[in-house]
């Protein structure tokens, strides 16, 4: 079946663009090495997020105050936050009440490289994550580097990053949200390494293939 649609496929893309979360593949390399979809660059003055039912991008918000993502921001297509990744954290967290946030996976990508707009594929490796846990939901945001980045690309793990860097970048997902008067509802419980982002990305895979099974049985029917 695979050899009849993936010609067929193609040719859809020559007229269609594919939908970033469900048409583009996370590649045969993944979870060392994955195609990821940016949606934020550091210069981006307006928070951007991908419409689930068109594919296009759209303007979630404009930025209130000098939050500025530190890096290339966006999610890991074909991934769900849902109950294999909320069950993790629930074992991590030892929170029962926790669910999935029944979104793609987050992940911020370093590079030294100024790329000025969103709206793009990427190739990234996982090094670690921060297990956020927002208004009692999964939202796991894993921590990468652009592949083959030429100062970045050395760093392996997530203990590779200098303790600043990781502090801004924990410091933006604390604060993104904030609003005067609001209590915070949104923790980083844990700094993950390696081989924990590999586990919450495999699980977030299974979580898609089980909540949109039947998307995929429809589209063979195609």
């Amino acid at each position: 079946m695979s050899r009849i649609m993936d010609p067929i496929g193609r040719l859809m893309g020559l007229r269609y663009k594919s939908h970033p979360w469900h048409g583009v593949e996370i590649g045969d390399e993944a979870p060392e090495v994955l195609t990821c979809f940016i949606e934020m660059v550091p210069t981006d003055t307006v928070k951007y997020e991908v419409d689930k039912v068109s594919g296009y991008l759209k303007i979630d918000r404009p930025q209130k105050y000098s939050n500025i993502v530190p890096a290339l921001y966006g999610f890991i297509p074909q991934t769900f936050s849902g109950d294999n990744v909320a069950e993790f954290s629930r074992e991590k967290t030892g929170d029962k009440s926790i669910t999935g946030d029944n979104d793609p996976i987050d992940i911020l990508i370093l590079t030294e490289k100024e790329i000025t707009h969103g709206d793009i594929l990427v190739r990234a490796r996982p090094i670690g994550g921060f297990r956020v846990i927002d208004r009692n939901e999964a939202d796991d945001k894993i921590i990468a580097i652009l592949n083959n980045d030429a100062v970045y690309g050395a760093y392996r793990n997530i203990s590779d990053i200098p303790e600043m860097i990781l502090a801004r970048l924990k410091h933006y997902f604390l604060t993104y949200k904030d609003l005067p008067g609001n209590k915070r509802d949104c923790e980083i419980t844990h700094t993950y390494d390696i081989e924990e982002a590999y586990k919450v990305i495999n699980l977030s895979i299974k979580d898609y293939k089980l909540r949109f099974e039947s998307l995929n049985e429809a589209l063979l029917k195609v």
